[in-house]
């Protein structure tokens, strides 16, 4: 830490300035490092509003308080105190230095701040956001305040699907070759705490959301960018500004960064030409030279992808061959993403719940093949076009359809739209409204030796809180049901 004086003298009538210097050489703390960059070094005397108590809005708080022990800071909910998560709850009742603004009105609190830190859920586009932003307040997220303070190297996951698949595959590889490697995002933890380990040689494996990467104005210095389909379009003005937030992953990079890609994918090929950094199609990686097809235990064209993106990650940090291919060998599948429940009375039940959009879907039936009997579609409705996966399931022997609300019955009007007579004689539709329910249907027409696929092609927030509930309610009823 340096010291620096200023000490005017008179010396011959003329006024001289000296400048007295004074480094006291201590052990380098967190502290240290941390206000070297200026947005967080404001924070100090800034008034600070977190807004949103989820998982990262948490997270931030505690980080700041550590950091500022005795300082007032604002947090913002749409819920009230009653409605929060026990996690919540807890930290904001024991923290006497905090103001609260739940409830309805809880963005009016904006214009008392300063700084405002946003979690993900909570939309850039805002109007008392935008007018925050106008008005020159700092609108910033727990995403931009660890990429703007981290030491360590980020190697930052995005695109529409498939990113924790990829995050999760490079961390365990990064692992098994003895890295020191942490797993942040969405799949792993939230990032600022992490911030009190940082060291350069440290690496952090990014999942990246568009609504984390939205605003950024630093880009990782190795990013994957796997594929970009329209989604969360009840989230942007536009498909256009969910792809200007996608980008933004590489937007920042410069001629010493890494920029993996998915050629195949239109808009990612656009984006990755406009692009400083080094650049890598993962079309070009030859994955039969790291590991046979045979000893992969992910299923799927677009799988590979994934792991192709990991095989170029580790080859940039040069990591054995050997590491790889026993780091893709162990690795295990994720849930919800293709993931076999089992064979109840002689029928195979297949949990896809994390398709949420009808690529996912349309990838999912190209990989399990003919043998799909029944699949269970359906949910909030985004406004996404599903004419291609209503052209898709026509072509399919699929002949048992359950569908939830509100998009399940759009997608069986653009298949009998499409349909000839003989596809109608061979399709069966059963609208429902919850899994139990879902889950009885497919046991009943579903023929022993057939595949019952769960693959809405639509978000969940139509009768199911996530994916993973609806998903975790499909594994219950199936295996509560096949007894």
């Amino acid at each position: 830490v340096t010291y620096i004086n200023y000490i005017w003298r008179e010396k011959n009538s003329l006024p001289f300035i000296f400048l007295s210097i004074k480094v006291k050489v201590t052990s380098i703390n967190f502290y240290d490092i941390l206000y070297k960059d200026m947005k967080i070094k404001e924070l100090e005397n800034k008034k600070i509003l977190i807004l949103g108590l989820g998982r990262e809005g948490i997270d931030t708080l505690l980080f700041l308080r550590k950091i500022f022990p005795q300082k007032i800071i604002g947090v913002g909910d749409k819920l009230s105190k009653e409605k929060l998560k026990k996690t919540a709850r807890e930290v904001i009742e024991q923290d006497k230095n905090i103001i609260l603004h739940l409830g309805d009105r809880y963005l009016e609190a904006i214009k008392d701040y300063e700084v405002i830190i946003k979690s993900p859920g909570i939309s850039f586009y805002l109007p008392e956001l935008k007018k925050a932003r106008k008005q020159k307040k700092i609108v910033t997220s727990q995403t931009e305040l660890f990429f703007d303070n981290s030491q360590g190297k980020i190697i930052g996951v995005t695109g529409t699907k498939g990113k924790s698949t990829t995050t999760s595959l490079i961390y365990k590889i990064l692992k098994k070759a003895k890295k020191r490697v942490y797993l942040l995002g969405n799949i792993g933890k939230p990032a600022l705490s992490f911030l009190f380990l940082d060291k350069q040689e440290n690496l952090y494996v990014y999942e990246l959301s568009s609504h984390q990467l939205i605003g950024i104005k630093k880009s990782p210095h190795i990013s994957i960018l796997l594929n970009i389909y329209p989604e969360h379009l009840d989230y942007y003005p536009s498909f256009n500004e969910y792809i200007k937030a996608k980008a933004n992953i590489t937007r920042y990079q410069s001629k010493n960064d890494y920029l993996i890609f998915n050629g195949r994918n239109r808009i990612v090929k656009e984006i990755a030409e406009k692009s400083k950094a080094k650049r890598i199609d993962i079309n070009k990686i030859d994955i039969k030279k790291i590991i046979s097809p045979k000893e992969i235990p992910l299923k799927g064209n677009f799988n590979l992808q994934n792991i192709k993106a990991a095989v170029a990650v580790a080859k940039i940090l040069e990591i054995s061959p050997l590491i790889i291919k026993n780091g893709i060998k162990e690795f295990q599948p994720l849930p919800h993403r293709l993931e076999f429940v089992g064979r109840y009375k002689g029928i195979i039940f297949i949990n896809d719940a994390l398709s949420t959009i009808p690529e996912a879907t349309i990838a999912a039936i190209d990989t399990l093949g003919n043998d799909i009997e029944t699949i269970i579609l359906g949910g909030f409705d985004r406004g996404i076009d599903f004419s291609k996966l209503a052209k898709k399931i026509l072509k399919t022997n699929i002949k048992t359809l359950i569908l939830f609300p509100t998009t399940g019955k759009k997608i069986w009007e653009l298949i009998k739209k499409e349909a000839t007579e003989k596809d109608l004689k061979r399709l069966q539709a059963f609208p429902v409204n919850n899994m139990k329910k879902a889950v009885e249907i497919a046991y009943k027409y579903t023929k022993k030796g057939k595949i019952c696929l769960l693959s809405c092609a639509s978000p969940s927030f139509s009768l199911f809180k996530d994916y993973k509930e609806k998903g975790n309610l499909f594994k219950k009823y199936v295996k509560q049901l096949g007894l």
